[in-house]
């Protein structure tokens, strides 16, 4: 089964729901064709001393569930981002409806065995979100500018700020990085939709990445001193096919190791959601393989060990928990967990519908 993400048309950018989309699955690819921006014949090195070249994973059963309530009749909750703030874990998600609507919801809690407990507070009823199609969220905390932001995709990137995320009625209202779709997108997008927007600095510069669901990794780049205006120059910097390099990219930067970490979500041969891994010297330079491949993956149902039971095949759209919470996306290589989400391997129908759990990953294999 190939479940395809569905998202508003460009006509109808602000819609709350849009047609489902249908691709044609090809088998995945043993192995990636190389970056756009990378000689295939010389290839750079990468410092992931402190990454492993394969990756082993535990999961128990779901970790959030859906929590209606009587003015939102939720099916599923996905696309998790998450955040250690204040002694509480906070994560926002995307929720839908049975009428196909996307939105926002926020839930924390102080340890992970009290999540799936933990009572959810939905963004359409912050007046300042409102009753709007957004999804995709991304959290971090902006140190220079001290304010939080909060990615999203309302069909263009969009992101609101607070100074306490933990209040989801302190957001403001979505303001964009960038007001139209950059000609490069438009030229290679295809049948696919430009979306899953992430935000990463280092010392000088912001990079606002994106993907299309047509095997291209974007990015755009501002001056920390900008941001969060200026987003321009937006290149292709990895491309492969769809299946293969699909959506829901993450980039961290890896502390231990002094590189950063690229996941990004491709699609089996079986229609099934996995995670391959790159790294990379800095996040201007090329992107190089790491665990990309169904034999080798980063995160992959054949790598996950699920004590409780196979509640999953997929292990879908996520983000791995980081040490920081600031612009750098910091994570340490020895303690590996990734939020991400997961679906009943019986559930079919409309991608809007299907229930959407979040399950939680611990590496198993580390090196430290």
């Amino acid at each position: 089964m190939f479940l395809a993400r569905r998202r508003p048309s460009r006509a109808a950018l602000g819609a709350l729901a849009g047609l489902a989309m249908v691709l044609t699955v090809a088998p995945a690819n043993s192995s990636a064709s190389p970056p756009a921006e990378t000689p295939a014949e010389a290839p750079a090195e990468t410092n992931a001393a402190a990454l492993p070249s394969s990756f082993e994973w535990t999961s128990p059963g779901p970790v959030v569930s859906v929590k209606p309530d009587a003015g939102h009749d939720v099916v599923s909750v996905k696309d998790p981002t998450v955040v250690r703030y204040n002694g509480e874990w906070q994560v926002y998600f995307t929720v839908a409806n049975t009428a196909g609507a996307w939105s926002l919801a926020h839930t924390s809690f102080t340890d992970w065995s009290q999540a799936d407990s933990a009572p959810h507070t939905f963004l359409d009823t912050n007046p300042a979100i409102g009753n709007r199609y957004a999804a995709a969220p991304h959290l971090f905390y902006f140190e220079p500018r001290d304010e939080w932001h909060l990615v999203y995709q309302t069909g263009l990137p969009s992101y609101s700020v607070s100074n306490d995320p933990s209040d989801p009625m302190s957001w403001s209202a979505p303001r964009n990085y960038q007001d139209e779709m950059p000609d490069i997108v438009r030229e290679n997008i295809g049948n696919g939709h430009w979306l899953d927007y992430w935000v990463i600095c280092d010392d000088a510069m912001c990079y606002l990445f994106s993907a299309d669901d047509n095997g291209h990794l974007y990015r755009a780049e501002t001056t920390v001193a900008a941001f969060p205006e200026g987003f321009d120059n937006t290149r292709i910097v990895l491309e492969d096919s769809r299946t293969n390099l699909f959506e829901g990219e993450a980039v961290y930067y890896v502390e231990d190791a002094d590189t950063y970490l690229l996941i990004m979500e491709a699609i089996g041969d079986n229609g099934r959601r996995w995670y391959r891994s790159f790294t990379a010297d800095s996040l201007d330079s090329p992107w190089q393989p790491l665990a990309d491949t169904p034999d080798n993956p980063f995160a992959r149902a054949d790598n996950v060990a699920f004590p409780e039971g196979a509640w999953t095949q997929d292990i879908s759209h996520g983000e791995l928990l980081r040490s920081g919470h600031d612009q750098r996306m910091t994570i340490d290589s020895c303690e590996l967990r990734l939020l991400y989400q997961g679906i009943d391997p019986a559930a079919g129908g409309d991608y809007s519908q299907l229930p959407w759990r979040l399950g939680l990953a611990t590496q198993t294999n580390s090196g430290c």
